[in-house]
């Protein structure tokens, strides 16, 4: 899996994700969300649109980050999911918890 990040103000970073989110690059995304949220307030986009695929160990480090996130006042909002990993989301019972948003631009802008 390829990670790369940009920021954006006020306080924002979008991580682009490409690949597969599995157990083997789990913990490379832990580590990278792990820096963005250790910042007041952090406001993380995560742009999914690149992930061919995405198994448990993936989600849970979504939801941990954004857990985290939100314990220090931010979020973390995910953005252009697969059909595949939306139904998933939605079957796990996530999606009110997790901000789903159809691509960069919308999770950025609300």
């Amino acid at each position: 899996m390829q990670v790369s990040v940009a920021h954006h103000p006020p306080n924002t970073a979008v991580l682009t994700l490409r690949g597969s989110l599995d157990i083997d690059t789990a913990p490379s995304l832990k580590a990278n969300l792990s820096r963005l949220v250790e910042r007041p307030a952090p406001r993380i986009v995560v742009d999914l649109s690149g992930l061919d695929f995405c198994d448990s160990m993936g989600v849970g480090v979504l939801v941990a980050a954004h857990g985290r996130a939100m314990e220090r006042g931010g979020w973390v909002r995910l953005a252009a999911p697969s059909g595949f990993l939306r139904r998933l989301l939605v079957t796990l019972g996530l999606t009110d918890y997790l901000s789903l948003h159809a691509d960069v631009t919308t999770a950025l802008r609300e």
